[in-house]
């Protein structure tokens, strides 16, 4: 069901048995919104590797992205990079993009939620929406930045004001959810987890996060339903899981920035025309009483080409998908609410 990021090579990718030519594909501009951070440096350094990519402008405020964008430089892979430090460069990192990934923002840390986040970056991402909107109108906007489930909103208001939006490039970054479903479900079954394909709906925090374990494939070999809730549990709460482990030195890094950079690869693919490619992401919908919702959808050379939905829910999944709605109506006016202000 879903797709996966393209492996690293130098002149030719394989990919679900395709096979691309790094000299007949057409390439493309991704900014990195967020370069220097702990999510953004692994995540330039897995676009680097992608033969999709031309140019790679890694933007942040931070003092050392000229040197992050150096570093990468001289790996012997065909994308161009740029650095771009502080608002001035901004602008120029974004110029003509095809792809903004935003992982810009501050972390959590332990002790905090999502919520406790919002305020910083909310302008961080309001403020680059503003810019993708004056420089790069017909680019997709890929967001990790949390809370995601506001975050995509405040985007959406701002290109909104614009008069440049397109809700089918709006995409949350939900992905480390499917990500997270698909590794424990390996180990559960003692599978491969590249194998194991699992939608994950409703939004990227605590209970709007819902596995759909009963559309798993394979089936997960648990029978009793204290396992099942347990396994959804772990899913939703797995951000806190790292956050704890890393004992204050950080939150989920390098498997968002692994997620990240799948999400991106697909993007691209899509944009290049390759057909069925598949990803759940965070969208505008009309799936539920909530304005955004995550599911799988089809990716094509205009972003979101067809929302896919989430077919039947088990009665436990239909109680998790109640439990999410209000939660999720409460993020999205938050997120609005800002971005009207």
């Amino acid at each position: 069901m879903f797709s996966r990021t393209l492996k690293p090579v130098a002149s030719v990718a394989v990919q679900n048995g395709a096979k691309f030519s790094t000299t007949s594909q057409k390439n493309f501009k991704v900014v990195v919104a967020g370069a220097a951070g702990g999510i953004g440096q692994p995540l330039a350094l897995l676009l680097k590797q992608n033969p999709l990519v031309t140019r790679l402008a890694l933007y942040d405020i931070a003092p050392v992205t000229p040197g992050v964008a150096v570093d990468l430089s001289h790996m012997d892979t065909p994308a161009q990079v740029s650095g771009h430090k502080g608002p001035e460069e901004l602008a120029a990192a974004v110029e003509c993009a095809d792809l903004v990934v935003i992982p810009a923002g501050v972390p959590r840390k332990p002790g905090m939620t999502r919520d406790d986040l919002f305020n910083t970056n909310a302008s961080i991402v309001r403020d680059i929406a503003d810019c993708v909107a004056k420089n790069a109108p017909k680019a997709i906007m890929a967001i990790i930045t949390n809370p995601v489930n506001s975050m995509v909103p405040i985007a959406s208001e701002v290109l909104k004001k614009a008069g440049v939006y397109d809700p089918a490039k709006v995409l949350g970054v939900t992905t480390l959810d499917v990500v997270r479903a698909a590794a424990f479900i390996g180990e559960i079954n003692g599978v491969d987890p590249t194998t194991v394909k699992i939608p994950v709906i409703g939004g990227h925090s605590g209970v709007t996060i819902i596995p759909l374990l009963s559309q798993s494939c394979p089936a997960v070999k648990l029978s009793d339903q204290s396992k099942i809730e347990a396994l959804t549990k772990r899913i939703q709460e797995a951000g806190t899981e790292v956050v704890k482990a890393k004992a204050g030195g950080g939150s989920a890094t390098l498997s968002m920035a692994y997620a990240g950079a799948r999400l991106a690869c697909a993007v691209l693919r899509g944009l290049k025309g390759e057909s069925d490619v598949v990803e759940c992401a965070y969208v505008k919908s009309d799936l539920t009483e909530a304005a955004y919702f995550a599911n799988p959808v089809q990716l094509g050379p205009n972003g979101v080409e067809k929302n896919l939905g989430y077919g039947d829910l088990n009665e436990y999944e239909q109680e998790l998908l109640k439990e999410a709605i209000p939660e999720l109506l409460k993020n999205i006016k938050t997120g609005e609410d800002f971005a009207k202000k």
